[in-house]
């Protein structure tokens, strides 16, 4: 689903996976992640692909916002669990985000 109902300025976290071919626990972790990131202070919407590499973009107010979700604990231990057994490699950038614009047919 494309988040849609945002507007600027806003930032996104864009965070690109590769994974390792061992997954167990990656999916209900990850559900509980998004799940958790509803409720969070300056939380706008999350969007995510998977192939070969995994992109998720989530969407937040400020960058307070994004520093406090960063610092959550049960965030913290999800991401040590991603560094020790789910992710090859992995990336994150935060972006501000000043213009946007779509189409729908």
């Amino acid at each position: 689903m494309i988040v849609d109902h945002l507007k600027p300025p806003y930032y996104a976290v864009i965070f690109t996976t590769v994974m390792n071919d061992d997954l167990k626990g990656y999916l209900e972790t990850a559900k509980r992640m998004e799940d958790l990131a509803k409720h969070q202070k300056g939380y706008l919407g999350i969007e995510s692909a998977r192939n070969e590499v995994g992109i998720t973009v989530s969407y937040w107010q400020t960058l307070k916002d994004i520093t406090n979700w960063k610092n959550n604990i049960e965030h913290i231990e999800a991401r040590n669990l991603g560094r020790d057994k789910w992710y090859k490699k992995y990336q994150l950038r935060i972006c501000k985000v000043e213009r946007e614009y779509g189409f729908e047919n």
